[in-house]
């Protein structure tokens, strides 16, 4: 993967860049793997917003994924390597030996022409997909489900890598990107290899048109506003905060915890993620 970066033809030319990720196929998508989005603009279904700075936006259509990898001793032939605009990661497309098709995340290295396989005799080859109780300890491995036969869940986004470091009984410890070690159960899933288009945090936006076709709004300050429309306002010219930071309503926006103390899967968490 290479950041390209174009000749400053334009303010927004001259800082942004953009990645060159190897995708292979750049015509439309396949038609029976895809499904219409209705996009909400973060509004609930009382019409109000809930989610504030979202709206507009290029239309997209939502590529249907495999997460299950269900297809299990069939091999599949990747056949192309595609962009997904509904994700950070690149997908590929599968073709199986009978005839089926599907989208998996396609991992790091992952090549078109190359072979997969999914179950639990495969083999621990980057893109194959089988049980953490078949997987060697200290493999890099992506989409790890949470409970058996639910899908994935951990490691979707670019990039992202988990190290399977132990089993012990029933239960495998893995360690997230956030540097969180937790238990899963041996008999989930997970995918070999390194989530592709490593390279994407890297990527400088360069203009605010390019947030926009995302789907985001612009954000203004708190501080930047009138007084009566932000705790934060006011004041004659620039001013401190004076204050801890937070949200129109007065709720502490920074520092808080956000993870609800008796939650059931709590037990399952060897150590927390890094501060």
């Amino acid at each position: 993967m290479v950041i390209h970066k174009y000749n400053p033809t334009s303010p927004g030319r001259r800082q942004g860049t953009v990645v060159h990720d190897g995708t292979t196929r750049k015509r439309a998508p396949e038609k029976s793997l895809l499904e219409t989005v209705h996009r909400t603009a973060g509004r609930n279904g009382y019409g109000r917003i809930t989610s504030r700075r979202r709206g507009g936006g290029h239309k997209r259509r939502y590529r249907i994924i495999d997460w299950r990898r269900r297809f299990d001793g069939v091999p599949a032939k990747v056949a192309a390597l595609e962009y997904d605009p509904n994700r950070s990661a690149r997908i590929a497309l599968l073709h199986y030996a009978d005839g089926r098709k599907a989208y998996m995340i396609a991992p790091n290295g992952l090549a078109e022409g190359a072979t997969v396989e999914s179950g639990p005799m495969a083999e621990p080859r980057v893109g194959n997909a089988l049980p953490l109780s078949r997987v060697p300890l200290g493999s890099e491995v992506h989409c790890v489900e949470l409970e058996p036969g639910r899908g994935a869940q951990l490691g979707r986004s670019a990039g992202c890598v988990i190290r399977l470091a132990s089993r012990d009984g029933d239960y495998a410890s893995v360690i997230l990107p956030s540097g969180e070690m937790r238990k899963v159960h041996v008999d989930c899933r997970a995918t070999i290899g390194q989530v592709g288009n490593v390279d994407h945090a890297l990527v400088s936006i360069g203009k605010a048109g390019r947030n926009r076709h995302k789907n985001r709004r612009p954000k203004v300050r708190g501080s930047a506003m009138s007084a009566y429309a932000h705790p934060l306002g006011g004041g004659e010219g620039r001013t401190g905060a004076g204050r801890e930071p937070c949200s129109p309503w007065g709720k502490p926006s920074k520092g808080g915890h956000t993870r609800n103390p008796r939650k059931t899967s709590s037990r399952l968490i060897v150590r927390k993620r890094k501060k």
